[in-house]
């Protein structure tokens, strides 16, 4: 490394958002400008470790090349810099921006002291080559006559898209939805990540370089002007699915949840950025928050989405109910570095909430009871304060309390991937429903049929979606032309 006492001399400064009061009137990205002379320093940070934990399996799952690129940006070397970092990773603009950071977190530095900006200096890097035009398409020399049906263009689709185009093959890409992108379009807001400056820059260079994609084709059994995906299966020489996680966990068996005002998360969120897209929300086609009081039940990036969704909308109160403790502020005995940290964080939505209401919005250890209504409308939600004991857990006596509520947002994880478009082939699911397949090898149940991404390993994170379609893309020319030179 260029500075080896850079850790010793330097703290950690991460990269600003901008002023919780001003980035809530406005659906721009929350970011700031990089500071390069602070990345720089902070890149001086890098470690020579000797092992790089930040690559480990319990850091970067794509196993980016972080200490060289973080090296690169000390010494002001940003082209070679992108060069390294495309070597693994198809859409750092896409992890710079929404990925949690697990590299941080197996960081070696982090031991000690706080851990290297490993994301801040990512995001950097990859703006900066579309900023210097240093990112542009390339065509393969050469096309191979073999054909693939990719179903689905969220991250997994779209990064294996990417590296199957590269070698040679003819790859067309499913999307059901209006727009390609899939999670990164609908599933994540635009002040996370900005969908026509960073979501469509990626998807028009892929389809400059050969990927084609068709939007609203619904793969199914071919009924209900659905695409028979036994028709996928004979015109092409393999099919992928990259359909992800979308069957959303629910309270179906609570008293009140069919009121009209109970919501999933994903329908707030997708008609949120599809209105916003569309018409600058001016069609009114999606669920407003405005002058509501908004509950929020679940937490994790999805709950934050909507809770600063909802501020946006101008909504009138805000409480986002989580079912386990408060995390502690360090590293429980059970949590040794390098695993995930376990530990309290609190994310931009938290900070927004907290800037217009005063305080977190977070209310821990809280279980539904009932959904509360009248006339078929929700007015309120009843919960109990509850216990971990024993693996389970335990109602607390004469802890009931009663909440008003317009709006409950139901943000509580994915069971798995609808069987619409699989069912028609037989394919074989895991205890879990997942479309089953073994990591590393992506091959289903049936010939020629693969499946990466949420739709095979459960709901996870984008950077793990693109570990498996890099992966899946892999196997799949292996498989088509008895070797390859994909990673």
């Amino acid at each position: 490394m260029g500075k080896h006492t850079g850790f010793i001399e330097i703290t950690r400064e991460a990269a600003p958002y901008r002023a919780p009061l001003e980035r809530k009137l406005d659906y721009l990205e929350i970011y700031t400008d990089h500071d390069e002379s602070r990345l720089q320093s902070q890149g001086s940070r890098c470690m020579d470790c000797g092992v790089p934990f930040c690559q480990s399996d319990d850091g970067c799952p794509v196993h980016n090349l972080i200490p060289e690129w973080n090296d690169l940006v000390y010494r002001d070397q940003w082209r070679e810099a992108l060069d390294r970092l495309h070597k693994t990773n198809n859409f750092p603009e896409f992890t710079g921006r929404v990925c949690p950071a697990p590299c941080e977190g197996a960081c070696v530095l982090g031991i000690a002291d706080p851990a290297v900006t490993i994301k801040n200096i990512e995001m950097a890097i990859i703006d900066r080559g579309f900023a210097e035009g240093w990112v542009v398409p390339s065509q393969p020399a050469t096309r191979t006559g073999k054909t693939i049906a990719i179903i689905g263009s969220g991250p997994a689709g779209l990064a294996a898209a990417a590296q199957l185009n590269k070698a040679g093959h003819t790859v067309t890409v499913y999307e059901r939805a209006d727009r390609i992108g899939g999670l990164l379009m609908y599933g994540i807001p635009n002040m996370k990540l900005d969908k026509d400056r960073v979501v469509n820059r990626r998807v028009e260079m892929l389809r400059t370089e050969g990927v084609e994609f068709k939007v609203n084709k619904n793969i199914a059994d071919g009924s209900n002007g659905s695409i028979d995906v036994k028709t996928l299966e004979a015109t092409h020489d393999a099919v992928l699915f990259c359909t992800g996680a979308t069957v959303p966990r629910d309270l179906k068996d609570t008293p009140g949840r069919e009121l009209s005002g109970v919501h999933f998360a994903m329908d707030f969120l997708t008609g949120n950025t599809r209105s916003l897209l569309d018409s600058n929300h001016s069609d009114g086609k999606y669920i407003s928050a405005k002058d509501k009081d908004v509950i929020v039940i679940g937490g994790g990036d999805t709950g934050t989405d909507c809770i600063a969704t909802s501020l946006r909308h101008g909504c009138k109160s805000l409480v986002n109910f989580e079912l386990f403790p408060q995390a502690p502020a360090t590293r429980a005995d059970d949590n040794p570095w390098p695993t995930w940290p376990k530990i309290y964080r609190t994310d931009y939505g938290h900070e927004e909430s907290a800037a217009t209401f005063g305080k977190d919005p977070r209310a821990y250890q809280i279980s539904t009871l009932e959904f509360i209504g009248e006339n078929g409308k929700l007015t309120g939600v009843k919960t109990v304060e509850v216990d971990f004991i024993n693996g389970k857990f335990e109602n607390r006596a004469g802890t009931e309390h009663e909440w008003p509520a317009d709006i409950v947002l139901l943000s509580m994880g994915f069971l798995g991937p609808e069987h619409e478009c699989s069912d028609p082939l037989n394919l074989a699911y895991d205890g879990r429903s997942n479309y089953k397949a073994e990591y590393g090898d992506y091959r289903t149940s049936v010939d020629n049929i693969y499946a990466a991404g949420d739709c095979r390993r459960g709901q996870s994170l984008v950077v793990w979606a693109i570990n498996e379609g890099r992966e899946a893309a892999r196997e799949i020319d292996r498989a088509l032309m008895g070797n390859t030179q994909l990673p």
